[in-house]
This record gives C-alpha cells, sequence and structure tokens, in this order.
C-alpha cells in the first residue's frame, strides 16, 4: 500500500512535552520530516496540570492550528481537576465526542495511528479506517483499563470493567497492526487481540538529554547530595513508600527534590511539609529537562509493584540517560527490573524496606562506584533506546503495510 496521508490520534499532543505528548509530538515529526502529511486529532493541551494550559483557555472549542508544518485538529474536552474515576470517563467521553466531529474535517487517508490511552481513539481510528479504506496502526502506551484495576481505581465495579475489557478486544480486533512499548506488554496485547503485533519501545533523545552539554540546574543548588524524583505524581506511584523513605534517610546528608504534577500532587506537597530536607518544584520545560536530570546524584522511582505488565515507565529512559543512577521499586515482573540487570543501572527492589536506605548508602559513599553505574546506564540506554534507532525501524515497518 501507498501510504502519504496519515491521520493521527492522541489526547496529549504539543506544546505539551513530557510523556505521551513529548513521544506522539516526536513521531509526528519525524513523519513529516520522512516525506508523509500528518493531521494529528488531539485534544487541548492539559497534562501535567490537569488544567487546559492559559494560552488555550480562551481559545474556541473547535480549533484548527499549523504547528511546525503539521495540521492540528483540536477539540477542548472536559478536564477535571481532581480526576476521580467517575471524572476520568467523562474526561474520556468528551474527548472521543468532540474528536469525532474533527475527523471529518479530514479529506484524505491512507493510515491511521491511533494513541493508547485512550482506548477510545481506537474507535475514531475505526471510524477513519473505514471512511477512507486506510490502515489501522493502534500503539499502547498503557492498558488504561488494566492500571486503572490494578491500582484500586475500579474497585467494586467488577461488571463495569467486565464490559470495558470486551469493548478493548472488540477494539483491538479492528486494527491492523498493535503495538507496544515493552515485552511484557507485548505477552498481555498477545491476550487482547489477534492483530498483527509489533514492539516499539518509547526512546530518549540523547542528545537533548546529554550530561555533556548540561548544566547545573536551579533546583538542585544544594551541597548535600541530591535525590531526585521527575515525572508524573499520580496513582502508579508509592507514595507511602516514598515518604517513609524520606523518614529513613539522613537528612543532614541527603536532599530530595520532588519535580513534577499530577492528582496526587496537593496529598504529597502536604505529606512533605514535615521534613526540611525535602521540596517540591513544578515541572520544567524539556529544554531545562536535561540540566535538571543531569545535575542529580541519585533518581529515585517508587511504582506500585502491584501494577504488572501494563506499565513501562519512559522517565526510566531519561534518569538512564543522564549518567546517574537510579533506585527503583517495582515489580519482580517488571520490564524495568530486566533492564537493569542488564545494564547495571543502579539498584531495583520489589519492595520498599530499610535495604533501599543501605543501597543508597553504599552506593554514594563510593563516588567512583555512583559514577561507573551511571556511565553504565547511559551507554545501555543509548546503544538499545536511541530516538533515531527506534523511529528509524518504525519507518521501516510503516512501508511494510
Amino acid at each position: 500500500m501507498n501510504i502519504k496521508n496519515i491521520t493521527f490520534i492522541s489526547l496529549n499532543y504539543a506544546p505539551e512535552d513530557s510523556a505521551i505528548g513529548l513521544y506522539s509530538t516526536q513521531w509526528v515529526n519525524f513523519l513529516r520530516e520522512a516525506g508523509y502529511e500528518v493531521t494529528v486529532v488531539t485534544a487541548f493541551p492539559y497534562y501535567p496540570k490537569w488544567e487546559i494550559s492559559k494560552e488555550y483557555k480562551q481559545k474556541k472549542t473547535f480549533l484548527k492550528e499549523d504547528l511546525n508544518g503539521t495540521t492540528v485538529l483540536r477539540y477542548k474536552q472536559y478536564v477535571p481537576k481532581n480526576p476521580s474515576f467517575l471524572k476520568r470517563i467523562i474526561h474520556l467521553s468528551d474527548f472521543t465526542f468532540g474528536s469525532f466531529f474533527n475527523l471529518f474535517k479530514i479529506k484524505e487517508c491512507d493510515l491511521v495511528i491511533s494513541i493508547v490511552p485512550f482506548t477510545t481513539s481506537v474507535f475514531l481510528g475505526y471510524i477513519q479506517k473505514k471512511r477512507f479504506k486506510a490502515k489501522l496502526w493502534t500503539h499502547i502506551q498503557d492498558f488504561e483499563f488494566d492500571v486503572a484495576l490494578q491500582a484500586g481505581v475500579g474497585e467494586n465495579k467488577n461488571i463495569f470493567f467486565s464490559f470495558l475489557f470486551k469493548l478493548e478486544k472488540w477494539l483491538f480486533s479492528k486494527t491492523d497492526l498493535a503495538s507496544t512499548i515493552s515485552f511484557s506488554m507485548l505477552n498481555r496485547l498477545a491476550e487482547k487481540t489477534n492483530s498483527e503485533q509489533y514492539f516499539l519501545p518509547n526512546w530518549i533523545d540523547d542528545e537533548k538529554i546529554n550530561p555533556v552539554n548540561s548544566k547545573r540546574h536551579s533546583y538542585l543548588k544544594s551541597d548535600k547530595i541530591k535525590i531526585l524524583y521527575s515525572g508524573s505524581i499520580g496513582d502508579k506511584q508509592d507514595w507511602e513508600a516514598f515518604i517513609q523513605f524520606c523518614n529513613d534517610i539522613d537528612a543532614n546528608k541527603y536532599d530530595v527534590i520532588v519535580v513534577g504534577d499530577g492528582s496526587k500532587k496537593e496529598w504529597i506537597c502536604n505529606q512533605i511539609g514535615a521534613f526540611d530536607n525535602v521540596e517540591y518544584y513544578p515541572p520544567v520545560p524539556f529544554e531545562e529537562l536535561s540540566d535538571l536530570l543531569c545535575s542529580t546524584d541519585v533518581h529515585i522511582l517508587f511504582q506500585k509493584p502491584e501494577v504488572i505488565d501494563t506499565v513501562m515507565p519512559s522517565k526510566v529512559l531519561g534518569m538512564m540517560a543522564s549518567a546517574k543512577p537510579s533506585i527503583i521499586i517495582g515489580s519482580n515482573k517488571s520490564e524495568v527490573k530486566s533492564i537493569f540487570e542488564a545494564s547495571g543501572a543502579g539498584l531495583y527492589f520489589s519492595e520498599y524496606s530499610t535495604a533501599i536506605v543501605d543501597g543508597l548508602e553504599n552506593l554514594t559513599t563510593d563516588k567512583h562506584k555512583l559514577q561507573l553505574q551511571g556511565e553504565k546506564a547511559r551507554s545501555y540506554v543509548v546503544e538499545n533506546f536511541s530516538k533515531d534507532k527506534i523511529l528509524s525501524q518504525m519507518l521501516t515497518k510503516l512501508r511494510e503495510l
């Protein structure tokens, strides 16, 4: 099939410059530079603050933009300030409803790429597939229903979740190619669809996250050993373990810096008020991310260990590219664990214990060991997850459709 015109459906897109928004934007830019005409169907920017960004608040409900040569069709969706389970459903439904109308503004399409979450992006992609007899590529960043159930969001809603999983399976059956970001997620995908499956991991722009070009960020000017968490402050992270960690470490030796936003921000800000050595800061622009990540001594990421096979945190790639070691809590079945074992990028634990504090002490008292593990982390991620390598392979796969 000769593919020229692509419809790209993603809830998150530029100017959002973190998580799915960043990956979707870089993917589209790569396609455009390769000569494809891409039209993006997306929402008004709102993530990670869960609030429509100031620059867009006064704009009309339907908005057409040109961003770097790409046509972007936006719908001003409902955004809950405190996203409960029900409010997320309304958020999802509203984006789907508005984007349905934006689809019909597109006059040519050979391929649709639908990004999950939202799972209903696949429904929108299927409509476009039927309209133009196009191919449909579904790319899963998160199995959102699995994550919600494992994180406890869907407790006592078993009948509803049974319906959601059936709907998900039906939608995935309509795709021509389904891709996802880790091998464990690929195994899970095989249980949900008989469509062709493809491994498309998240990538890192190792020129943009590079300790050689970075300078000390203003958030991390302390003379103590600096421990950084940077990313979404949401339900997937184990914040109870984080607070226990802050209690257990030596406040005279370590400073902890939390940078991010999300549904748990208010809770975490209230909790860390009890610590003199723990500070919160809002997210930095993407152009400052390298400075931020490379200015710390150690990264931390405490995932809920029960969240299995659904999440491959993209922030791990940036942490590794900074050439600084990381301490992670997660499931023993997580792909991150196998990556850490292969790369020697830091310390991995299946649950919180004082062994984490002991590991931190051992790591930070030996500066040579600290540097060596950081260098191993960067070397591994550049070799296996560089943007040009991953997206060039993606382009080869697209041309086979």
